[in-house]
């Protein structure tokens, strides 16, 4: 019979084949998916993951979606490494984008140099706000991390609702819940003519540089990887947990809501119900196949991005619905943590049966 063994130490070579084995079984199940619809699962396949990269444009909204992804997967790869299982990046992003367009609405008819940057602050300040509030809930009352981020993730998007259908609801919209169009001071800049990749890509990949700096190079990253790895040791090596859990929360806050405000002052220019397709939550996705290491997570975030456009292009090209998309998402992040459990784990067989 087979049986599940602890390993005495994590698989090296797991580490590094579990995220390939994870996206090797996900396109075999995309292939049975796709079949089971009714679709060419060689054809959908090459519209998810080639036609993305078929031409400039499509490599540029490539990017353009990588930037979010990035952004929040890096903040979420240092939580989870200190072992503060955030999920609210989604909310994060969301509050960012908030206080960012309130901020860039406040500057409509400005000309100032500083309104970018003032605008910007407010969407990362707001993201950071966001996070405290869980952390907050979990340092002082023990409150379950994973829900209160989720919890407050549903906050974010109904406040956001909330406010263009209310007092940042454009006057001359005729109705429709969204945002005037805020001025081209608070516009971030795209870098290429012809193409809307703005300084948004920028900031995500400096942070995941800043990430993998802090991570790799610093104490305060030799003490985030003790914390996650043994609290106690790190608690009787005089580290303070509650520091280091505060900075990672409000760092993670801090790029999320980078991510929420270059959306709206990027490629959107005005606050819309739909700032983000979710991109919170894939960026859970991109971190674990990241091997929560920021810069693993830039390649992993090009991937995600590529999967994002070949969604878009599935459903316009082939008619494929949305969630079956999403679907794709999900069972890469369920192969990936079950490839995951081998690094820790093997299987075993045995020639006696155990009652």
């Amino acid at each position: 019979m087979i049986r599940i063994q602890a390993r005495t130490e994590p698989s090296s070579l797991m580490k590094v084949a579990s995220p390939l084995i994870a996206i090797t079984l996900t396109l075999l199940f995309g292939c049975i998916l796709f079949s089971a619809i009714g679709k060419d699962p060689l054809q959908a396949l090459h519209v998810l993951l080639i036609a993305p990269l078929s031409d400039s444009y499509n490599i540029g909204e490539m990017f353009v979606k990588m930037g979010p992804l990035l952004l929040c997967a890096v903040g979420l790869a240092i939580c989870y490494r200190a072992n503060m299982w955030n999920i609210g990046a989604e909310g994060q992003l969301l509050a960012g984008a908030l206080g960012g367009s309130a901020m860039a609405l406040y500057f409509i008819d400005s000309e100032s140099v500083f309104a970018l940057p003032i605008t910007l602050l407010a969407g990362i300040i707001s993201g950071m706000l966001w996070a405290s509030i869980p952390t907050f809930l979990k340092l002082r009352f023990n409150s379950n991390l994973i829900l209160t981020t989720i919890m407050f993730n549903y906050i974010a998007l109904y406040l956001l609702i909330w406010a263009v259908h209310g007092p940042l609801r454009d006057p001359q919209g005729f109705g429709f819940p969204e945002s005037a169009l805020f001025s081209d001071a608070t516009l971030l800049p795209t870098l290429f003519e012809f193409s809307r990749i703005h300084l948004g890509i920028v900031f995500a990949i400096v942070a995941g540089f800043i990430g993998w700096f802090i991570l790799s190079k610093t104490h305060l990253g030799f003490q985030i990887r003790v914390l996650g790895a043994d609290e106690p040791a790190a608690n009787y090596a005089g580290f303070n947990s509650k520091k280091l859990s505060w900075f990672v929360m409000l760092f993670a806050g801090a790029l999320a809501g980078l991510a929420g405000v270059s959306e709206t002052t990027g490629p959107i220019g005005q606050l819309v119900p739909n700032v983000s397709p979710g991109y919170g939550y894939s960026a859970i996705i991109v971190a674990y196949l990241g091997r929560l290491h920021p810069i693993g997570a830039i390649l992993a975030a090009v991937f995600m991005a590529i999967l994002y456009m070949g969604g878009d292009l599935a459903q316009i090209e082939m008619g494929i619905p949305v969630a079956v998309v999403s679907m794709f998402q999900g069972v890469l992040l369920f192969f990936l943590l079950a490839c995951d459990f081998f690094i820790n784990n093997r299987l075993m067989l045995s020639n006696q049966a155990t009652n």
